[in-house]
């Protein structure tokens, strides 16, 4: 049976917002949190961008639920031993409730430490090294690393979890949904894609875990929540590899300018339309994820929580 979570948006919200929106999130019904891992917002609109391991930290005493990152570039902010201590100390934080959301990571976000952005092969060759790595460090044994992209020196965790964190890795592409079967415990993807499901359990991924997200904008008033939608999320409409490529929230705002009300409108569910909600949620659960997790748009946080637990959850539950 599919599972419903909730994904916390650390590109709108302060710390204390995130926080408050997972207790909500746990007293509406839903069982488990994504959160965002963003050293920029994709644009000044949205305006917020805190540290997620501080806000994972506070979420391990607000809430009881699972979570989970959503996701995690282990490869050029942060070295993967930094990574897996945050990690790992998150899990013994949460009980156990934590799980690894990793993926090749956007210019946006990572190329802050300066340097040059690789292309797409080199970023999934880093990723599964760092993988690599941080698998090692979570045994709790010391390591030492000499590989193409990383040098780990006599490096231990001392704080680790009694099991060993689990690594979700994020794909939007075959190549990338193939790495994610190999060497991943389960599969982050933000499209109700039924093939690349597939793909994955075909490469490997056989029984492990698939998770997937979605926004939407709940209002009252659905053109005014159109308008919210294309004022703070129109960059998720942009086409290609944009969204890993563009360096700074300008340039995403630059390129949004190509996006129209119209293209949102038609993307993201705006409104208080029950069905349409329990349709966009269940396109997901049908094209084969274990677990959708759903985003509200803007700050009308209250109203959305009230709406999905009163009207949109027990239709997806029944």
């Amino acid at each position: 049976m599919t599972e419903y979570g909730y994904f916390l948006s650390c590109e709108e919200h302060d710390p204390r917002a995130l926080v408050e929106q997972a207790r909500m999130a746990e007293q509406a019904g839903f069982t488990s949190l994504w959160i965002s891992d963003h050293f920029h917002p994709w644009n000044d609109e949205q305006g917020q961008a805190p540290f997620v391991w501080s806000v994972i930290g506070a979420l391990a005493e607000a809430t009881s639920l699972p979570v989970e990152t959503a996701v995690t570039c282990p490869t050029k902010r942060l070295h993967p031993v930094i990574t897996a201590q945050a990690a790992a100390t998150s899990a013994v934080l949460l009980n156990g409730r934590f799980r690894l959301g990793v993926g090749s990571g956007e210019a946006l976000n990572e190329q802050v430490v300066g340097g040059e952005w690789p292309q797409t092969s080199v970023r999934l060759e880093m990723l599964e090294e760092a993988i690599q790595v941080m698998r090692s460090l979570f045994e709790g044994k010391e390591v030492s690393h000499h590989g193409k992209h990383y040098t780990v020196q006599n490096a231990r965790l001392y704080t680790v979890p009694e099991e060993p964190v689990r690594i979700d890795v994020s794909g939007f592409g075959p190549t990338a949904t193939e790495l994610a079967a190999r060497i991943g415990d389960g599969f982050i993807t933000v499209a109700p894609d039924a093939d690349a499901i597939e793909r994955f359990r075909r490469g490997g991924g056989g029984g492990k875990p698939v998770h997937g997200g979605l926004k939407v904008c709940y209002g009252t008033d659905r053109e005014e929540a159109v308008r919210t939608a294309h004022r703070l999320w129109a960059n998720e409409q942009l086409p290609g590899e944009l969204g890993q490529v563009l360096p700074t929230p300008r340039h995403f705002e630059q390129a949004s300018t190509l996006v129209t009300r119209e293209q949102v409108a038609s993307a993201v569910t705006c409104g208080d339309d029950v069905e349409a909600h329990v349709a966009a949620v269940q396109e997901y659960a049908d094209a084969g994820f274990d677990t959708v997790y759903v985003n509200q748009i803007g700050q009308d946080q209250r109203g959305f929580f009230d709406f999905y637990r009163t009207k949109v959850l027990p239709q997806l539950k029944d």
